[in-house]
């Protein structure tokens, strides 16, 4: 279970912590790995540090399974491992988004839930229509282009760490929403990486979902214009990340017209 320092400091506060003989700390099954020093002052960028780059926190581990906190596993871990990854000789599996398969789709859904500023969206996803990044398809070779990542199960191979690295590069560059920028990643190797994404409703045989209130935790999320981001908004400028978002792109962005998004959910 990876936290952060004010977490850790909560769970010590709240449950019973047990240390072994290594110093290393358990709840229950879960052993705690406190993230230190971290790089970023946006905490959704902090939490892709050992999301996407599992294999690099722990590279003795031949295989991971990622899990969001707000699930709770209820099968053996190595049944999820023969399931998704041995049975048909898959090595890197992940859960296919419940309503959308076009990034500008979910794009559009997080401009209206506020997950990030919205006109820095816009500009992530006018940076990747220009560099040729088109709508899901059916013409496409793969179910969708936007994944859940709140499950990705690894086997950690070269090409595997180096799509994770290479997926963790875009998420440093840009927004810190991984789910625009996964099937960019995958567009970008020509069909060099293989992965299998599985239906969205198997999540429930494997976990308990917990939804938590979410409460915007930052000002950046309602921000509406760039200029916002001027004189007295330049405090909302990430210090430490999303530098691809304000350095200048060799092609006119003004002159951008996204794909129109057909909005099918509600739930976005």
């Amino acid at each position: 279970m990876v936290v952060d320092e004010v977490s850790l400091k909560f769970i010590k506060e709240n449950v019973t912590v047990r240390k072994d003989k290594d110093k290393g700390m358990w709840v229950g099954l879960w052993r705690l790995i406190p993230l230190k020093h971290q790089p970023y002052d946006e905490p959704r960028r902090n939490g892709k540090v050992p999301k996407i780059l599992t294999h690099r926190l722990f590279p003795q581990a031949q295989y991971s399974i990622w899990i969001d906190g707000k699930m709770e596993l209820i099968v053996d871990p190595l049944l999820i491992l023969e399931r998704y990854l041995w049975r048909d000789k898959h090595t890197y599996a992940i859960a296919q988004h419940k309503h959308h398969r076009s990034i500008y789709e979910e794009a559009d859904a997080n401009k209206r839930r506020k997950r990030y500023a919205r006109p820095l969206i816009d500009l992530h996803m006018k940076i990747y229509y220009s560099e040729g990044m088109e709508p899901w398809s059916l013409k496409k070779n793969t179910i969708s282009d936007v994944p859940e990542g709140a499950i990705i199960i690894r086997e950690h191979t070269a090409l595997n760490n180096l799509f994770n690295c290479l997926w963790f590069n875009e998420v440093n560059l840009f927004t810190p929403r991984d789910q625009l920028s996964f099937g960019y990643v995958v567009y970008r190797l020509k069909g060099l990486f293989k992965f299998f994404m599985f239906r969205n409703c198997e999540y429930y045989s494997l976990f308990i979902l917990h939804p938590h209130t979410r409460e915007h935790s930052s000002k950046v999320e309602w921000v509406k214009s760039l200029s916002e981001f001027k004189g007295s908004g330049s405090s909302m400028k990430e210090s430490r990340g999303g530098f691809g978002l304000w350095t200048p792109y060799p092609k006119n962005l003004d002159s951008v017209t996204l794909p129109q998004v057909v909005r099918t959910s509600k739930a976005g």
